[in-house]
């Protein structure tokens, strides 16, 4: 190893570690120009190259990789903050959105969108931007989007044709472990925090979790093969295909951070356009407006990508797969609505259980301002369908509405083919990492089936 691996984990959370991660983790903590240390999140579980929760940040003389990126480029997390008290909406309301939700917003595998018109080079080069310009969207909506919802750098033209094939899927939630949740308010643990960012004890929220589809499954799949061939050219020995690695500056680098920017514009986009859809159908169910019903964007963030950032004065590539940014209050990358706050981090839980809002503090410059992004999955798919039954299932989520008829389909995304999600929370609170700001209950969840 050219740098030591750190793994944040509490007593409760070791027993779920993998070997396979830990070796994810060492072996891309030997690649060429990576920086300080690679880390792991509590939320830790192995990967396609770098674990998920795992954090590599490379000099600019270092490599770049797909597989430290991950499969869903940016994949990511946004809350819908609302103004109505969860007391005020009943089990027919709850029926009704979901119902509505789904009328607009394909869900499960290979979906398309429903909308069209939109130029599939307008959304890789502008995302959220685009469609708030075209009128999808609210003012405040980019300033709460990280990137403000579009990242520099994006080349539509090292899109592959068959990723393109694969862009009509904008305004889709997706499979596996994707979700729409509709959240409340449940408890208050920094109320200049929560007030700041328009959190209110009680009311309603949204959570929606999802990312570039098969667009960016499709860029990293095309560039780790590009990489793969094309390291050895370059003298580096890779330790497993899936961190094919090439130098930053190289074409084949270049060419990949230019797909992976246009495959995170088509995320940013995606969920801006769910969101389009999700504050149409809460008007057309109680019969208001947004004025009165509020559903304004606390934040998007991102927990797939690599970006450039100022560290000790050098300026790394970050790879966050399955991680969050978070910078703390003052920190000069915050946007001026952030900077006495630090950005909204977004942590869900598993389905049935809360997720929380949480901000980093100054300690998180160990971890290159990074933090969890989730609970963490302890089971397989495979295992999940075949030790949790469907009665397991129902008894964990309670009285929480889910879409689906038969509760058989989802089960590998039980809460119990998961870490808790509280102690993964408290393991980085207890650290220093992270402060929590709220906590959200569900009250119903879409999910797509595989």
């Amino acid at each position: 190893m050219q740098v030591d691996a750190y793994i944040y984990l509490s007593e409760k959370l070791l027993p779920y570690l993998e070997d396979e991660a830990i070796k994810q983790l060492t072996d891309a903590a030997s690649l060429p120009g990576v920086y300080r240390r690679v880390v792991g999140m509590p939320d830790i579980h192995t990967g396609f190259g770098l674990p998920i929760g795992g954090i590599m940040a490379t000099e600019k003389d270092g490599v770049i990789s797909a597989g430290a990126v991950g499969m869903d480029i940016n994949c990511g997390v946004r809350l819908l903050m609302t103004e109505i008290p969860h007391t005020e909406i009943n089990k027919k309301h709850l029926t009704t959105l979901l119902k509505e939700i789904e009328k607009r917003i394909p869900v499960g595998v290979g979906k398309k969108s429903r909308h069209s018109g939109f130029k599939l080079e307008d959304v890789l080069k502008g995302g959220a931007s685009f469609l708030a310009k075209k009128g999808y969207g609210l003012p405040d909506d980019l300033m709460c989007c990280e990137e403000e919802g579009c990242m520099p750098g994006a080349n539509p033209d090292k899109v592959s044709s068959r990723a393109k094939e694969r862009g009509d899927q904008l305004s889709t939630l997706g499979g596996g472990n994707h979700f729409m949740e509709i959240v409340y308010v449940a408890q208050v643990y920094d109320e200049h925090t929560a007030r700041n960012f328009g959190l209110r004890q009680g009311n309603i929220a949204v959570l929606i979790h999802t990312g570039s589809r098969g667009l960016g499954h499709q860029v990293c799949t095309d560039y780790t093969e590009i990489m793969y061939k094309a390291a050895k050219r370059y003298g580096i020995s890779l330790p497993s295909k899936g961190l094919a690695a090439v130098p930053i500056d190289s074409p084949e680098g270049q060419d990949y951070y230019e797909a992976m920017a246009s495959a995170t514009n088509f995320a940013f986009a995606n969920r801006q356009l769910i969101t389009y859809d999700v504050r149409e159908a809460f008007c057309q169910v109680f019969n208001s407006n947004l004025e009165e019903l509020g559903l304004k964007l606390v934040y998007d963030v991102c927990h797939n990508i690599a970006k450039f950032e100022q560290y000790d004065g050098r300026q790394l590539l970050v790879h966050r797969k399955g991680a969050v940014k978070a910078l703390p209050p003052g920190h000069p990358g915050l946007s001026p609505r952030f900077l006495g706050t630090g950005n909204p981090v977004l942590v869900p839980g598993s389905m049935g259980n809360p997720s929380y809002v949480v901000v980093g503090t100054e300690k998180a410059r160990d971890t290159f301002y990074s933090v969890n992004h989730g609970a963490g999955r302890i089971l397989s798919r495979t295992a999940a369908r075949r030790n949790i039954s469907p009665d397991e299932l129902k008894a964990q989520i309670g009285d929480t509405l889910v879409n689906v008829d038969r509760l058989g389909k989802i089960l590998d995304e039980a809460p119990q083919a998961y870490k808790d999600v509280e102690e993964v929370i408290d393991t980085l609170v207890v650290a220093g990492l992270t402060r929590k700001v709220v906590q959200l209950k569900p009250l119903a969840v879409i999910k797509g089936e595989e």
